[in-house]
Parts: structure tokens; sequence; C-alpha cells
């Protein structure tokens, strides 16, 4: 039986045409480096993803204030922290239940303006705070916004960008989102808490204003039966000089082939359920890497740890360097491809864990340790070991480890994990199944950022960063057996490979 011609495209993927037409990745990128409406669409789209970076490690800096605060009604205990700092992701984990639905209701744009109105009531209580109680609801309010967000920014970006710079674009929302944590870590330096919660409502804002003027996603108003609306929104994306009729066309194949949401007796259909699952392990992987209790609590590690720096100073560092990271990413990632950029991130996490867990366990603790987040004293490291005053520049070690785990995950597991998430999981199912992995993944990061201090407290610090090491390691071999090339290839193409099985087309 003849071989099928490995590597062709072409419009109709059964088939390969003599002279098929140019690539879709070859028209979209010169199309979008013609016009530069599509990076504002993704701009107007990823600022939401900047209010949830910021909102994220807002307890970064917060829990040291409050622990010191002189209101009684204000001053948080050791339980009381760590229900601040997870109770965001139980709201993140609501966001994404929601987005399950809202994501094909409303569509991914407004489903992305939605969001706008619990993040700035969040904001607004955390600013005007008297009680717990307002603390804890405006933490929760900015964690549903954040997890509607996380769920829809993705799919609307990676259905309005072109093949070619995808990857680029697919990167946005993580950039944006580090971002804000940055944003975040440079004000707490010169802000009151309050004032903090002040400052998150402005991209909220600009966000609302820029969405206002952007176009919704081709694909979803294709799949509403709009497509004259359709044709001028894609047209309008990739400029009026761009031919966008063999691209649109491919789309509107692909969503009249499924025009009919998928049921539950097709989702077990290998096609629907195995892009599913890689997403959805992808998801979940990424937060049992460490990832948001470490930002949550990452200037409560550096307080109960030797460190040379500041813990203030040494939290707005680590932040620059994810910054950095990312835009190395989406700058590598149309270039090296997604599973390069996945395999090498999973190694620099898993030193960088190891490397953290060692140190804690074998080396000088602090002093005078800090009660910040209720990590207290005795309790972390090993307790038969004297405190020991801080030995010269050994104590740089905490500093550079976090700031190598934060730049592998920056480069990989952080921004291709949302982006993959986008591109495999198929049209039909795409706005349940992407709700699902975001409600799925928000859950693992309650999980583990509300247990995070009780570990600590009963086993010590390094015991956390011994299995996030670990999990870097599963991480490495599920990226080898489970996770698809998607560099340079249409979402139809993509959605043709898991239908039949052909590697042919992710080559």
């Amino acid at each position: 039986m003849q071989e099928p011609l490995l590597g062709a495209e072409g419009p109709d993927y059964d088939t390969f045409p003599e002279k098929p037409p140019p690539s879709p990745g070859d028209r979209a990128r010169v199309g979008a480096l013609q016009n530069k409406r599509v990076f504002l669409a993704t701009f107007a789209a990823v600022l939401g993803n900047f209010s949830f970076g910021y909102a994220l490690v807002y307890t970064s800096p917060v829990i040291p204030a409050l622990e010191h605060s002189l209101d009684p009604d204000l001053h948080l205990t050791k339980s009381q922290a760590s229900w601040f700092g997870s109770v965001f992701t139980l709201g993140a984990a609501a966001g994404g239940l929601s987005a399950m639905i809202l994501n094909d209701l409303l569509g991914r744009k407004l489903s992305i303006m939605f969001s706008a109105v619990p993040s700035a009531a969040g904001y607004a209580l955390m600013a005007g705070a008297h009680g717990l109680w307002m603390l804890l609801l405006g933490r929760t309010l900015t964690g549903f916004a954040g997890g509607l967000t996380a769920a829809c920014i993705p799919v609307y970006v990676s259905e309005i960008a072109p093949p070619g710079v995808r990857g680029a674009l697919g990167a946005t929302p993580q950039l944006m989102a580090v971002f804000g944590s940055l944003s975040l870590y440079a004000l707490g330096l010169l802000l009151p808490w309050r004032w903090l919660a002040v400052a998150g409502e402005a991209p909220v804002l600009v966000m609302i204003l820029l969405l206002s003027f952007m176009p919704n996603s081709p694909r979803f108003l294709l799949s509403r039966g709009r497509d004259e609306e359709a044709l001028r929104a894609l047209a309008w994306l990739r400029g009026t000089d761009a031919d966008v009729h063999w691209e649109f066309e491919q789309i509107q194949d692909n969503v009249r082939r499924q025009s009919s949401r998928v049921s539950w007796a097709e989702a077990r259909a290998p096609h629907v359920c195995r892009p599913i699952a890689v997403a959805l392990l992808m998801r979940l992987l990424q937060q049992l890497t460490g990832i948001t209790p470490i930002l949550v609590y990452l200037q409560s590690i550096f307080d109960s740890t030797a460190v040379l720096l500041p813990p203030k100073d040494d939290a707005a560092i680590v932040g620059a360097v994810r910054l950095l990271s990312v835009l190395i990413a989406a700058l590598t990632m149309d270039l090296a491809g997604r599973k390069v950029l996945l395999f090498v991130s999973a190694a620099i996490m898993f030193a960088a864990n190891l490397t953290l867990g060692l140190y804690i366990h074998f080396g000088p603790r602090p002093l005078s340790p800090n009660s910040t987040a209720g990590l207290e004293s005795e309790s972390w490291g090993n307790l038969a070991q004297p405190p020991a005053a801080p030995a010269g520049y050994l104590t740089l070690v905490p500093l550079l480890a976090t700031m190598f785990f934060i730049m592998g995950y920056a480069m990989g597991w952080g921004p291709i994990t949302w982006l993959l998430m986008s591109e495999v999981l198929p049209l039909r199912a795409r706005g349940v199944a992407s709700g699902l992995c975001v409600l799925a993944s928000w859950l693992t990061a309650f999980v583990l950022t509300k247990s995070f201090l009780p570990v600590v407290s009963a086993f010590g610090l390094q015991v956390p960063f011994f299995f996030f090491a670990a999990i870097c390691l599963v991480s490495l071999v599920f990226t080898g057996c489970c996770v698809p090339e998607t560099k340079g290839r249409s979402l139809e193409q993509i959605e043709s490979f898991f239908r039949t099985g052909r590697r042919s087309f992710l080559r």
C-alpha cells in the first residue's frame, strides 16, 4: 500500500494536490505583518491577564503588612493568612466553571468583558476592607474574574491569530500575567496595601474600553450562523490588502462539519477525548510544579530562609526574571517549537526545585525568622540544626534557585500549556473543555496553596520543593509521550491530526 506523502499540505487534508495553494501559515504571517490590528485585538484581550497576574500575587506583600496591622479586625492569624492566600484559587475554579457556559453562550470577547464586573468589585472591596470577610470576598471575586479570563482569553487569541504568529501571540496571555505580577511587586515597594487594590482597577477599565472596538472570534461567529459578520471580522483582523477567502473557507468548512455541540457519547471518541485529556493533564501538571503557592507566598518564603537581600527586593527581582523569560518564550516559540521549550522548561524547574529543597534542608537558617504568612520558625527545615547566621554568598542560593525555577516555568510550562490548550481542543468542545481545564487547574492550585502552610509547619519547607521536583520529572516523560508539536499548523490541521492520526500533518 502506497504511503501518503509526508509533510504535504493543501486545502483538503485528505488529498494532496500537485500544486497546493500557499499554506495558511505563509499567508497569515504576511497578513499579520502588514496589518497590526490583530495585535491590537490581542493586546485588548490580554489586559485581562494583566489583571489576573496582578491579583494572583496581591497577597505577597499584603500578608506581611496585615500580619503586623494594628487594626484587630484586619490582623491576620496563621490560619486566616492561609485562607487569604488560597481563596483566590477557589474563585478561579468557579470562574473556569462558568466559562464552560459563557464561552459558547456569550462568545469569547463578551465573556472577557464580563469578567471586568467581578474584578472591579473585588478590588473595590479589598481597597475599602474593614474586616476579614471583605478581604476574602474581594479576593474570591478577583479570582473568579481571573479564572474566567484564563479560560476565554487563550481561546480568543488562538482563534484570531494567524498560524505563523500564533505561538508568539499565544504567549502574550502569560506575558501579560507576568507583567501584572511584576507591576504588583514593584508597586508593593511604594504603595500601601489599600492603594495596591485601587491601582488594580486601571487595567480592567482600559480592557473594557479597548475590547468594545474589537471584533469577536470569526470561528465563534460562524458557529452561530453569522457568516457575513465573520468574514468582516476576519478581513478586519488580516487587513484590507489580505486575501482572506481561502482561510475563511477552511474555517467555514471546519465549523460546518462540527455545527452541533459534542455529546457525551461523542466525547468518548478518541479524536475528542485524546486532545481534551492532553490539555487537562498539562494544566494539572503545570499547577503541580508548585508555581501558584510559590508566587502567592514568595516574599514569605524568602522571609523564612537565610537570604542575602531583603525579601521584598528578592520578590521584585524574581518578577523581573519571570517577565524576561516569557519574552524569550514568545520570541522562540514559533522557531524552536513547543515540545523543545517544554523539555527545557521542565528540566530547569526540576534542577531549581531540587536545589532549593536541598539548600533549605542542609543550608543555614535565618538568625531570627520573621513570622510572615504564619511560616513559623521552628517548623522549618531541620529542627536538629541550630540556627546559624547567613553564610555569605551561599545565601544567594534561594534567590538564584527561585529565579531559575520562574525562568524555566515562564519559558515553557507557563505560556505553552495555555497555548496548547487552545490549539488542540476540538472546536465543538473548545468552550466547555477549556472551562473544564481551568476548573481542574485551579482546584489543584487551591489544594496546593491551602495545604502549603500546614505541610511546611508539619514537615519543613524542603518537603514541598522535593515534591515539586518529582512532578517536573513526570512532566518530562509526559511531554515526550503525549504532547504533539503544533508549531506552524492551523487549528484545522491540528484537529485533523487527532481525527485521522496521521502524523504527517504535524511534521
